[in-house]
């Protein structure tokens, strides 16, 4: 049993992990544009924008899809995780939020039929992925257990947001480890509130995130893709 669990976190860490060819370091999800209008200027601005976003948006809409979709295909219910797919990226409110997800799961999703992936072979071609959708693929197929790929999923999000703040406001090194310090502990609590929600509950409403992020579409200077 240990070696099934040592296995299963190190799958997690390898989909965590920033070697993961998906090009997540190169998004923002807005936090560009909110420092550049200084909403987000030192650790602790950075810290409240992080955990809302979190709380509210990941945690109510991406971990409880991640959380379905991963029993769909335990449950070998290709419709139901299709279905999910399609109502997650409709949940994105912009252009940008959109591709975003879409080239990432896209990406993940070459990766994974390099793999030889069964779900991932056998996905519809053209047809697109969300991030989501494809880390449930690819937790499933690893047995990495559901709650430990949420966690993976999170920690990979806020490392690439740390990342995005550090550069951009900027942070050192030493205030960057501070802020994940500060929002690792609220990971765990995230993943059990996902996990409670019923479907009538799921979805996420941060105008600041989407008017950010239709914004910096159009932002004259920018270091993250758009």
């Amino acid at each position: 049993m240990a070696d099934i669990a040592d296995a299963a976190l190190l799958r997690v860490l390898q989909l965590a992990s920033p070697a993961l060819p998906i090009g997540g370091y190169a998004y923002s999800q807005g936090l560009e544009y909110a420092i550049e209008q200084d909403w987000v200027t030192d650790l602790d601005s950075a810290a409240g924008w992080l955990t809302a976003l979190a709380s509210r948006s990941l945690g109510r809409l991406d971990i409880p899809l991640l959380l379905r979709q991963y029993a769909a295909l335990e449950q070998q219910d290709e419709t139901g995780f299709a279905a999910w797919n399609d109502w997650l990226l409709a949940s994105r409110e912009t252009a940008e939020l959109y591709l975003e997800d879409s080239q990432q799961g896209g990406a993940l999703l070459r990766l994974m039929k390099s793999l030889l992936i069964p779900a991932a072979q056998d996905w519809p071609t053209g047809e697109p992925l969300a991030l989501i959708s494809a880390f449930a693929m690819a937790g499933q197929h690893w047995r990495t257990g559901p709650s430990a790929l949420a966690l993976g999923v999170l920690w990979s999000w806020l490392e690439n947001q740390t990342g995005a703040a550090t550069k951009l406001i900027p942070l050192g090194q030493t205030d960057a480890q501070r802020l994940l310090d500060r929002l690792l502990p609220a990971l765990p609590p995230i993943v059990e509130l996902a996990a409670g929600l019923a479907d009538d509950e799921l979805g996420a409403g941060l105008p600041g995130l989407a008017f950010a992020s239709a914004r910096h579409e159009h932002q004259y200077t920018r270091l993250f893709r758009s």
